[in-house]
């Protein structure tokens, strides 16, 4: 492959049937998601899964997310109790990923689970992911599509700047909605903020970080910049790159109206920005924690430490 790779095709009918025959081929591709971009392989070729945690230089006990079409398919993979039912059928498609008992007939590759007794699965609402599902008619497994660790893509140009010369396509469907990875939910409990608020879900809050790798997004140190990262600022010290908020001004802005819906959706592509731009640290204005500021806030502080 060569480093001009990947190729970035708009999102439509010629782009998902190339991705499709990709996939088929064991192969990963990247195409948008209401969340992030998602790198997507085949979830029950273990060789093609191997791809994706070679091409994002991903700790194999890290665990993946399957992608599946709907309900009846996440079945087919996962036991689902009363309560996990109860929150598939509210809110997915969505940005909800479910962490969940795997069945032993599911046929998913061992390396998606990293050896654990549990899957991470989510039916997805892009209709990119969507057609890519009903194109290829497999689960597929598709972590962030950018380098482990590094900030996650919410634009065809993150990802192909992040992994040029590791996979073959990207489909550029534009920018993606939410702009921060799913809700993460095991057994009653977020495991990881999202999208979805503990309020929406009538869950409470995220717990405090552990050691124990359960789920996708637990690292403690992820969504990373290369610069040093300097929170809660608001004003810059010295030679500084600000991302401000509300009130905040700095030289870009996750929302001039406070609105944290509007900051989640443009925090990746500002850290993209910031991580650019000449200045050698960046510093990022208060953003309040209620509600969707939960999951913007647990992206900070996991982008702020040490590497």
């Amino acid at each position: 492959m060569s480093p001009t790779n990947p190729r970035i095709l708009p999102h439509g009918e010629a782009a998902i049937a190339e991705a499709a025959a990709l996939i088929a081929a064991g192969q990963c591709v990247a195409v948008p998601t209401e969340t992030v971009y998602g790198l997507a392989a085949d979830a029950t070729d273990s060789v093609a899964v191997a791809g994706i945690y070679a091409a994002k230089g991903r700790p194999s006990f890290n665990p993946l997310i399957v992608h599946v079409r709907d309900l009846a398919a996440a079945e087919r993979i996962a036991t689902f109790d009363p309560a996990a039912r109860d929150l598939a059928t509210r809110f997915w498609p969505g940005p909800l990923t479910l962490v969940l008992p795997l069945r032993a007939d599911a046929g998913i590759a061992s390396l998606v689970t990293a050896g654990l007794s549990t899957i991470a699965i989510r039916v997805p609402a892009h209709r990119a992911m969507q057609a890519l599902l009903a194109a290829t008619g497999k689960p597929l497994a598709a972590p962030s599509a950018n380098a482990s660790g590094a900030i996650s893509p919410t634009r065809a140009a993150h990802v192909a700047a992040s992994l040029a010369g590791r996979i073959p396509l990207v489909i550029d469907d534009g920018a993606t909605p939410a702009g921060l990875e799913s809700t993460i939910v095991m057994d009653g409990h977020i495991l990881r903020p999202g999208p979805l608020t503990a309020a929406e879900l009538g869950l409470p809050e995220a717990a405090a970080t552990t050691d124990a790798i359960t789920a996708p997004g637990q690292l403690a140190s992820h969504y990373a910049p290369a610069k040093p990262l300097r929170l809660n600022a608001v004003e810059r010290n010295g030679d500084e790159w600000l991302i401000g908020f509300g009130d905040v001004a700095g030289d870009d802005n996750l929302s001039p109206s406070g609105d944290c819906v509007e900051a989640a959706a443009r925090l990746f592509d500002a850290l993209h920005r910031a991580d650019s731009a000449p200045p050698p640290a960046i510093a990022v204005a208060p953003v309040p924690h209620p509600g969707i500021g939960a999951a913007i806030n647990d992206r900070l502080r996991r982008a702020a430490h040490p590497h």
